[in-house]
């Protein structure tokens, strides 16, 4: 073999072993620059040809922080669960899921559908819960006779909730409004005096009175909530909201602005009773049930007589109360709330009448929207114009609005739809009507 042969051996040799044993070695001979540089090139190039690492593909995963775990959220979701709103394991972190259970639970009993519970749909839920654990067998028999079942219940201890004893009058001052200013918590009224006339003699055997016959029955109330659901499924369909433009069914415009101005005014009433201190709000709720009955009549009147009659029978009531109108105007506008929310519609008439008499002539869109579509009152389309008329006419000379205020349009969307009850008809000139004299109303007794 020559020597050019042997030397041509020995550098594949040393590229092989080199490869093999991916190591270089510094070589220190005649030649060994050149050995070197060889060894070191040929393991650069190896490696240019070899496949890469492979590296993991599996995707990364990053735990998301974990929310708070609280007793009072445990509550909230077993209480959720047990009423059949989905909240999940009940770990006292209130996520997405158990805002979804919160909307549902919202959805049922009417009120604004947040995720977020209010005071109020809280201390329902929880104290619902409580009763409803307590009651054993007893609130067995209750479920199975219920037609909605276990979430029957909230509706029933809400009803009765409402309708709970009530004491003494009790003020409360609510901040953020006038100083001084106070609301009725608890209101009770006074019994009318009984007149000075002197009164028919009775007989031992009296001859009983005769009553008017009824065909029909005494007829069922309107549920709002329930109204308004349907309202919203229809107004969903559509796209939207109707429109001044776009109005095309003048009904389905007044009732989209009806429960619209209800969430308004649901949500201003839970902000005021969040303010109260010393009574809960479900505490409130029952008190606001004393409104009605004292102005039966009033309400009663809205589907008989014109709006200024009806007003000048409010302003009796109101002028012998006692009361300032800011003290009556922050009551009625909690009691409002408090109407809308437990689907009291007597509540809430008496105290859109009150907001009316006092001044708040803006509140009288919703008597407006009560005649016109016969939601609490007989359906009177001809005596709700008057109503909205004034409303409007107030809210063109410069009265704050106070549903959608930030809506300049609607004021124009209702005018519109409004007139297009009955055909268009221009509305009357009102009449100034004197109030009675004498006349002995129950008021509030309250204190500034």
């Amino acid at each position: 073999m020559s020597k050019h042969k042997a030397f041509k051996h020995f550098v594949s040799a040393a590229l092989a072993a080199a490869m093999m044993l991916g190591t270089t070695t510094r070589v220190q001979a005649d030649g060994g620059d050149f050995i070197a540089g060889a060894v070191i090139g040929g393991l650069l190039g190896a490696a240019s040809q070899q496949p890469k690492k492979k590296t993991s593909t599996a995707p990364r995963t990053y735990s998301r922080p974990s929310l708070p775990s609280t007793q009072e959220g445990k509550e909230i979701q077993a209480s959720l669960n047990y009423f059949g709103f989905n909240a999940g394991s009940v770990d006292g972190q209130l996520g997405k899921k158990t805002r979804d259970a919160v909307s549902a639970y919202q959805v049922y009993l009417g009120y604004p559908i947040t995720g977020q519970l209010s005071p109020f749909e809280q201390e329902l839920l929880i104290s619902s819960y409580n009763r409803a654990q307590a009651g054993g067998y007893q609130t067995t028999q209750l479920v199975a006779s219920n037609p909605e079942g276990t979430r029957g219940l909230l509706k029933m201890y809400r009803s009765e909730m409402a309708s709970g004893g009530a004491g003494g009058a009790t003020m409360a001052t609510v901040p953020g409004t006038s100083p001084g200013t106070t609301v009725v918590v608890n209101p009770v009224m006074p019994a009318p005096q009984a007149p000075a006339a002197a009164t028919m003699p009775s007989f031992a055997a009296a001859t009983p009175e005769p009553t008017l016959p009824s065909f029909l029955g005494a007829g069922t109330q309107v549920s709002l909530a329930s109204h308004c659901n349907t309202v919203s499924l229809l107004t969903n369909s559509n796209g939207g909201f109707v429109t001044e433009a776009s109005m095309v069914d003048a009904n389905q415009a007044l009732n989209e602005q009806f429960c619209l101005a209800r969430t308004y005014a649901i949500s201003q009433g839970e902000d005021m009773i969040s303010k109260v201190q010393g009574f809960t709000p479900d505490q409130i709720a029952a008190q606001c049930e004393g409104l009605a009955p004292p102005m039966a009549a009033q309400v009663a009147a809205l589907s008989i007589k014109p709006r200024d009659a009806v007003l000048a029978e409010t302003s009796t009531f109101v002028l012998n109360s006692g009361m300032s109108p800011a003290q009556l105007a922050g009551t009625a506008k909690i009691c409002l709330s408090v109407g809308y929310r437990t689907d009291n519609m007597d509540v809430a008439l008496a105290s859109s009448l009150m907001l009316v008499a006092v001044g708040e002539r803006a509140y009288g869109e919703l008597l407006g929207h009560h005649l016109s579509q016969g939601v609490g009152v007989t359906q009177r389309p001809d005596l709700a114009q008057a109503w909205y008329e004034d409303t409007l006419t107030a809210l063109a000379t410069g009265v704050p609005a106070v549903f959608a205020p930030g809506q300049a349009e609607r004021a124009g969307l209702l005018r519109k739809a409004s007139m297009s009850l009955n055909g268009g008809a221009a509305l009357a000139a009102p009449t100034a009507v004197v109030p009675a004299s004498g006349t002995a109303l129950p008021a509030f007794s309250i204190t500034e």
